[in-house]
């Protein structure tokens, strides 16, 4: 989130361009300003710039709409809350005639599936090993918008992705890369690994070229899915996915799916890694960005244990925060239950009584996976006092099994 409400800041200012009539008042042309803006964006460790007209995705209200009638969201139902301020820039801001998107690249230095084998260990997201690249990557929005503004003027609004900006669409109109087949941005020169901000501004800038489409007839990302999320290739429903269903999703892993999510206890890195154009992407350099020793495969059986204060301990500056202790919980539980190994039954039934509903059903659930017959005899005791519908429903789940 940027600034104030809604993800945004709003900055104001003057300058050598002619924000009215959005041509410049000085003799400077505006590639030279262009030029200037690559390099503040470089100098303050962005990646990629490009320039889009705010009208340059007009595909995108009936392609959010079609993701919507199919219930694709789920739970998300801030993305149905007034869908036509994310399809049109200028119906979030009417004085918009510019739209900068700055890409950031978070490139891991090793691939992120090879933690999917250590079934005692937990997978989190490459995005999630560092600190919140909201906080990081907001403050170098706002010292860029900073400086367009003395440097040119005009009015800014700055926005990296809480609000209703569709920066992936917006970003291959700036040439920045293309929405693969699993819906995500890619680079010819850095893959599938890059953040992405958006800068609103009223001055009339040099516009980039669109990037074409470079996937043909490529499957991977949508072969690596372990849930089969894409019913079609550009097309996520978000309800299969395991980022959707570690992270938005607050109820019950449904149980279709918990299997599948193996080891993964905060997001999915699978699509992104299978993507062959990772070939060129490169480690990301920011310090802050870089994964932390006890987020790279952090021990199930210890990060069980976490009560409240611990996990807002372990997670300082961290965005796996934000889903709260119950939630993470339930993620390690499902992925104890997965783990095969017996020895983290008793985990899992010191959970049993924890007070937490969504743990407790978790944990009914790993149980059951590793030590049946210890389940069975638990059952009746536990049956009795629990006072959930939806834990009960665990209980006898399980049994049927």
């Amino acid at each position: 989130m940027v600034g104030g409400r809604a993800g945004v800041a709003h900055l104001r200012g003057s300058g050598f361009l002619n924000t009215a009539g959005g041509q410049p008042a000085s003799a400077e042309p505006g590639y030279v300003l262009k030029e200037r803006l690559a390099e503040q964006a470089r100098a303050l460790g962005f990646d990629a710039l490009g320039i889009c007209a705010p009208d340059s995705i007009p595909e995108a209200p009936a392609r959010l709409r079609a993701f919507l009638d199919a219930g694709y969201h789920g739970d998300m139902a801030w993305l149905a809350d007034r869908p036509e301020r994310r399809s049109d820039p200028r119906v979030m801001w009417g004085e918009v005639q510019s739209v900068i998107l700055l890409g950031f690249n978070y490139g891991p230095d090793v691939d992120p599936r090879g933690v999917l084998t250590r079934k005692d260990r937990g997978a989190i997201s490459v995005y999630a090993q560092g600190d919140d690249y909201h906080d990081v990557i907001k403050a170098r929005l706002k010292q860029f918008a900073r400086w367009l503004i003395a440097t040119a003027g005009g009015d800014v609004k700055v926005f990296i992705d809480t609000a209703a900006v569709m920066e992936k669409p917006l970003a291959q109109a700036a040439g920045l890369g293309w929405q693969g087949r699993h819906t995500n941005l890619v680079s010819t020169g850095r893959g599938s690994w890059m953040f992405l901000g958006a800068v609103f501004t009223t001055l009339d800038l040099p516009r980039d070229a669109a990037e074409r489409d470079h996937c043909g007839s490529c499957r991977a990302c949508l072969d690596a899915c372990p849930t089969a999320a894409f019913p079609a290739p550009y097309r996520l429903d978000a309800r299969r996915c395991i980022s959707y269903l570690t992270i938005e999703h607050k109820g019950p892993i449904p149980r279709e799916f918990r299997t599948r999510l193996g080891n993964r206890i905060y997001g999915c890195d699978d699509c992104l890694a299978a993507c062959p154009w990772n070939k060129f992407a490169q480690a990301g350099r920011e310090a802050k960005l870089a994964a932390r020793d006890s987020l790279r495969a952090p021990v199930l059986g210890e990060l069980v244990r976490l009560d409240d204060p611990a996990f807002r301990a372990l997670f300082t500056k961290s965005p796996v925060k934000r889903i709260g202790r119950d939630r993470f919980v339930r993620n390690v539980l499902i992925a104890i239950g997965n783990s095969g190994d017996s020895g983290l039954a008793s985990e899992a039934e010191q959970m049993l009584a924890d007070p937490s509903p969504t743990i407790r059903g978790a944990a009914v659930w790993a149980l059951a996976q590793l030590q049946p017959e210890r389940f069975a005899g638990l059952k009746e005791t536990h049956l009795g006092s629990e006072a959930d519908d939806g834990v009960r429903a665990e209980w006898d789940a399980g049994a049927a099994e």
